[in-house]
């Protein structure tokens, strides 16, 4: 590596707000340095500066710090720390450039981190009381298994401000790219006006988008939201609004790729979900990775959780081939908080995590692969991010999930989306999935899975919850051709079907109910989970001899417990007639009671549906397979938007 001190030079910036840190060695913005917003809680400063190594900084602006005298920064966080292992094995990189523009007496000192998180202090540099650039030519050789660059400034005597710096690529992209995001979104007009100006009110990420597309699905509509005209004039002519009925989210994202396709020349296409918080530099930061990619590939960003906004909650995940089910990749870990341990003391996070798939509450999809693989399948929601994914890796595509590209989203882990209407669409669509891509004739222990899952919610006394699954199955057997017609249908029929039977049904409060006959001490010795096979089949046992004898008749109208979500677990919910059991967001509970006879019929079912799915499997792998490009194809979707000829519907609107 080395290091270039010199008056600030703007030679070779397109971008103005940059133009006073670049140099000589700096050509291509890859990655700003940014700061916590003034707005933000005190644990989110955690992503921005490590807490435990910085004292008194005062913050100017998000790209301005002032370092008081004898006091340090330092920069080793999840935002503005290099994911050097990433840029190593994904673009064409073989060097990065650490630019910035320094006043006042201090030292600037450069970090690397080993796949072990071991720490290597690289070099550093010393300024004088004078504006000047300081740039740092880095090596990107020895990081194929994992590690990060950052850098800490120290001042002197007196306080130094860095004014601005950044991470830049020390040549151009091979060709010229440009950038189209897609929202898709449903009744939360306030929440897509806001990603709107965020992307609009950033100027470096504004002037990347040649074009945004708002699929608004909802009857709650977009241009009526207050903050919308505000937006729209700011975006001016890149914004596309297209309005349409609910298809859910495969079914907005589709669109908003149908419509990039048809109506823009963009070569990446950004999709963003409405409902999250962004970080604007996050989509300059995915588009730059995709520009200097070895080969055509999503760029997906990670997840952090919107109610806690210092946890990362997801780093990557990939689908477990055995049983077909998502689950997080390998040597990561679920809801990290930054503001607990950050990222110098915390090993784990320097391993480059490789994925099958990423989420779209932020992913980036190269039109190349939009052309060869058509859009999304027709389901609905659930499994249609991850079913694309492994679709493109089948094609050569591979998929990065990049650390330091990030949305607050709300995480799984604050919503139960396994119980309830939105049970349907997982397992209906993981059947599909699997049909599609596993590697097993029969999808390995996917159907042991599946039927597991069914006696646990059974047990539970959640059968609305096992009846969605059951229609699940039936209309995974009815074949490819039914998705397409189920598609504006299939919602409004599982809401229907989840109030089938009273645990589909939520009341405000266990307050609603009378008080429950057992206490809570009693219920403390159904408490213990069964952990070995013995005591876990002596469990379940027990669990099918309570369902032969009838429940106890005053448990109908009044419960024997009050359960909060995090307690509902099996092994205790099956020694009991009936509960109230908290929803996971807090905001009601549900009334179970056991039913004998329902809980009989719908576990025979349960096995008659299994063993036809066991017979029908490897048929339905090939009818599946065969029907992929006619389910993906734009053509199919636009006749399910209402679109003919390539043209769009009557309802778009320009921005």
């Amino acid at each position: 590596m080395t290091t270039t001190d010199s008056p600030v030079s703007p030679e070779r910036v397109s971008d103005p707000s940059a133009a006073d840190l670049a140099t000589g060695k700096a050509v291509t913005l890859l990655q700003r340095v940014i700061l916590p917003r003034p707005g933000d809680p005190l644990k989110v400063r955690s992503l921005y500066v490590d807490e435990d190594r910085t004292r008194r900084v005062r913050v100017r602006d998000r790209s301005e710090v002032t370092v008081p005298a004898g006091g340090e920064v330092s920069f080793a966080t999840y935002f503005n720390a290099f994911p050097a292992s990433y840029w190593r094995r994904w673009t064409v990189l073989d060097q990065v450039v650490l630019g910035m523009r320094l006043s006042g007496p201090g030292r600037v000192d450069v970090y690397r981190s080993k796949a072990d998180g071991s720490i290597i202090h690289v070099t550093g540099s010393t300024a004088s009381g004078d504006d000047r650039a300081l740039e740092f030519e880095l090596d990107l050789t020895p990081f194929e298994d994992g590690g990060w660059y950052w850098f800490d400034v120290t001042a002197d005597d007196a306080p130094v401000t860095v004014h601005r710096a950044a991470w830049w690529a020390p040549q151009a992209p091979a060709g010229e790219a440009r950038l189209s995001v897609g929202i898709c979104t449903y009744n939360r007009p306030d929440d897509c006006v806001n990603a709107l100006a965020a992307l609009a009110g950033d100027p470096v990420v504004r002037d990347l988008i040649d074009t945004v597309v708002v699929a608004d699905q909802g009857t709650k509509k977009v241009r009526d939201a207050g903050g919308y005209p505000a937006a729209a004039e700011a975006l001016g002519d890149r914004l596309r609004l297209v309005e349409q009925p609910n298809l859910g989210g495969s079914g907005g994202f589709s669109r908003t790729m149908y419509e990039m396709l048809e109506h823009t020349s963009a070569t990446h296409h950004l999709l963003l979900d409405d409902d999250v918080i962004l970080e604007p530099d996050s989509v300059a930061r995915a588009f730059a990775v995709a520009r200097f990619a070895k080969r055509p590939m999503l760029v997906g960003g990670q997840m952090l959780a919107l109610q806690d906004r210092s946890v990362l909650h997801t780093m990557g995940e990939v689908v477990a081939p055995e049983k077909f089910f998502w689950r997080a990749a390998p040597n990561t870990e679920y809801a990290h908080d930054f503001a607990q341990k950050s990222l110098r003391r915390t090993p784990q996070l320097h391993r480059r995590v490789d994925v099958d798939y990423t989420g779209w509450w932020m992913c980036l999809v190269p039109r190349v692969a939009v052309e060869r693989l058509g859009l999304a399948l027709p389901v609905f929601i659930k499994w249609d991010d991850a079913e694309y994914g492994l679709r493109a890796g089948e094609h050569g595509f591979p998929t990065a999930t990049m650390p330091g590209v990030a949305v607050w989203h709300l995480s799984w882990s604050d919503k139960d989306d396994t119980a309830g209407w939105q049970a349907y669409f997982h397992t209906r669509n993981r059947l599909v999935a699997a049909a599609l891509h596993s590697q097993y004739k029969r999808g390995g222990q996917l159907l042991r899975d599946t039927f597991k899952f069914d006696l646990k919610f059974l047990i539970m006394m959640q059968y609305a919850t096992a009846g969605l699954h059951h229609r699940a199955y039936e209309d995974f057997l009815a074949g490819p051709q039914r998705l397409f017609p189920l598609l504006p249908t299939a919602l409004p029929t599982a809401l229907e079907h989840q109030g089938d039977h009273p645990d589909g049904v939520v009341v405000p409060s266990s307050s609603d109910l009378p008080l429950p006959s057992m206490s809570g001490t009693r219920a403390e010795r159904f408490m213990k989970p069964p952990v070995t096979p013995l005591t876990i089949g002596r469990t379940l046992l027990a669990a099918l001899a309570h369902n032969v004898r009838p429940p106890r008749e005053e448990t109908t109208q009044r419960p024997q417990l009050n359960i909060s979500a995090q307690d509902a677990r099996w092994f205790l919910l099956s020694r009991l007639d009936s509960a109230t059991v908290g929803t996971a967001d807090g905001r009601g509970v549900t009334f179970r009671r056991r039913e004998p006879a329902t809980f009989w019929s719908m576990l025979r079912r349960s096995v008659r549906l299994h063993a036809r799915l066991y017979r029908e499997f490897p048929r339905l792998q090939r009818v599946y397979r065969a029907h992929l490009e006619e389910l993906t194809a734009p053509a199919s979707w636009a006749q399910a938007f209402g679109v003919t000829d390539g043209r769009s519907a009557p309802s778009d609107r320009r921005g």
